[in-house]
């Protein structure tokens, strides 16, 4: 039996080891970021991990609930993990708190716990804080031009100001691209030199392409989302490239950059709030890279993984109900009989 497969049947030990094995997955794409951005990028993680953990354990406690060992299981971790990674590095302690919790309590406990949340609950704690602190969330460093641990802690106890946090930063490839307005494309690579930038992102985005692959190995999740969204995303890229290229950027462009590959691998895949048939998951997979696409052509915000997950997480049910296999001899889910005639 695969961990995979266990993880349906609902084990917990298997569950435990399922998030052990993505946390260890995470470790290249956090080593990148930290590489090109500085510690900003641990700090993050454990803040929004030591958060959430405690979060979890407050609202056990208050449930009754055994604290020990669901904690055990590593599933708030892993979301501390992996909503300390979303976030710009270096970011206020208060921010990653207000982002852990909102992960841990509203998205999770307050649905019932791990198996029960119809959302992912890190990119429900990364929306919330994207729409109710947009300043803090897009002050993304300039690589290699991490400030001094003296800065760092600054940044962290949130004793620096939103205009001293700017200074430190610079826009990220796809937010200087979709906002470059009627420049051709040559043109506007040509001055805004962002070549080094784009190039951390791209390392950064192989480091959690590796991550991907491990996983994929385990057994951990399947293949069918990830190639399902990055295959969609492609697609709908090539296509805009081939009407305008000066206007749309390239299918390598949007794979590579932001959180393409990240939530690919994951953040999509999370058991739990994701399709769990294969024609499920091949419909959810290509309706989160139509979404990003959409929205980062046509949306207001440059990257859109995270409310592309959420907006299918949606869909989840629905994708669950008509896509899941029939047993020989039964009927179709949603089948209504005819009636009889008299």
């Amino acid at each position: 039996m695969s961990m995979l497969q266990a993880s349906t049947l609902g084990l917990a030990p298997s569950s435990a080891s399922i998030m052990r094995w993505v946390i260890l997955a995470t470790l290249p794409g956090l080593l990148a970021m930290t590489f090109y951005f500085g510690l900003g990028v641990l700090t993050n993680v454990a803040v929004a991990a030591g958060v959430a953990m405690l979060a979890e354990a407050a609202i056990l406690a208050l449930r009754r609930r055994r604290v020990v060992a669901t904690l055990t299981d590593g599933s708030a971790l892993l979301t501390g993990v992996l909503l300390g990674a979303s976030l710009p590095p270096g970011s206020p302690w208060w921010l990653l708190a207000v982002g852990a919790i909102a992960a841990v309590v509203v998205a999770k406990q307050l649905y019932g716990g791990l198996g029960h949340n119809p959302f992912n609950p890190a990119m429900v704690g990364y929306a919330l804080l994207l729409v109710s602190f947009p300043t803090y969330m897009t002050l993304w460093p300039v690589p290699h031009q991490a400030g001094s641990m003296a800065t760092l802690w600054a940044q962290v106890s949130g004793t620096l100001s939103a205009a001293e946090l700017d200074a430190l930063s610079g826009a990220t490839p796809l937010d200087a691209f979709k906002h470059k307005g009627l420049t051709g494309a040559d043109e506007f690579w040509a001055a805004a030199a962002l070549e080094d930038t784009v190039q951390a992102w791209r390392m950064i985005a192989l480091a959690w392409l590796a991550g991907g692959l491990l996983l994929l190995f385990k057994r951990v999740i399947s293949w069918h989302i990830p190639v399902a969204m990055l295959g969609s995303m492609a697609l709908i890229a090539a296509l805009l490239y081939g009407l305008d290229s000066d206007q749309y950027a390239s299918p390598l462009f949007h794979l590579t950059m932001g959180a393409t590959l990240f939530g690919a691998f994951f953040i999509a895949t999370d058991p739990v709030s994701a399709a769990t048939s294969r024609r499920g998951k091949l419909l959810f997979g290509i309706g989160i890279g139509v979404l990003v696409m959409i929205i980062r052509t046509f949306g207001g915000y440059p990257d859109a993984v995270a409310f592309a997950v959420l907006l299918m997480n949606l869909c989840v049910p629905l994708l669950d109900l008509y896509s899941a296999p029939v047993p020989t001899g039964h009927r179709p889910t949603g089948h209504r009989p005819q009636a009889k005639r008299p």
